[in-house]
């Protein structure tokens, strides 16, 4: 019988808006090679890594491996920055990943991002130490909507993904939570519609709307 023993949250969309930081470090890495980003070339890459961002839409499959590794550190390094500018943090993030502990339940962290981008938010949130488990780009081989960030996670926090539930704000996200076999609840709190997370479990406009007991309620009946 399937049970609340996990909560998996991704990073960009969920414990941080950076929508506008990410969307910013990719301008700014364009304009350094003399090309334009638009946004819609933004919102196509979410939820992937930098690095297969380059590839599909820089022609990066032209480039070596250390020039896509180049510009694909470049990027993280500029988002870096404008977090150390304004550090965008979601409202209950901090007190959803508490209560999360308090009440006995495991925590992780699956994200697309390179470690020192995961690292740096989960310090300045100040709940390194409430995460038992931490995947990024730099664990995986594949990219959401591929389950393997997931499922790794499930692995390192030693839980069976039927028992783990994925808070996700991107639809490619959701349907690798989906992929894991996990429960997912969408987080529609950086401006999606509702509609496009409608693959979800259940969808919510901020994390403060979720509670330990709400989470387990999506587990009744299984």
């Amino acid at each position: 019988m399937a049970r609340l023993e996990a909560v998996i949250f991704d990073m960009d969309g969920v414990l941080i808006d950076s929508y506008d930081a990410h969307f910013r470090s990719w301008r700014k890495l364009a304009a350094e090679r003399g090309r334009e980003y638009s946004e819609d070339d933004f919102v196509a890459g979410f939820g992937r890594t930098s690095r297969e961002v380059i590839l599909e839409q820089w022609g990066g499959e032209r480039m070596s491996d250390g020039e896509v590794a180049t510009l694909a550190d470049r990027k993280e390094a500029l988002f870096r920055e404008s977090l150390a500018e304004e550090f965008p943090a979601m409202p209950g993030a901090v007190e959803l990943i508490s209560d999360v502990r308090r009440a006995g339940i495991r925590v992780g962290v699956g994200s697309s991002g390179p470690p020192d981008n995961v690292q740096l938010v989960l310090e300045r949130l100040g709940v390194r130490e409430l995460v038992d488990a931490v995947v990024t780009g730099a664990d995986v081989t594949r990219g959401k909507p591929d389950a393997q960030v997931f499922e790794l996670v499930a692995r390192r926090l030693g839980v069976a993904p039927q028992n783990a539930v994925v808070l996700e704000d991107a639809p490619v996200g959701i349907e690798a939570a989906r992929r894991a076999g996990m429960k997912v609840i969408g987080v529609a709190s950086t401006g999606r519609a509702p509609d496009e997370l409608k693959a979800a479990d259940r969808v919510v406009e901020s994390l403060t709307e979720l509670t330990v007991a709400g989470m387990r309620q999506l587990f009744e009946g299984d």
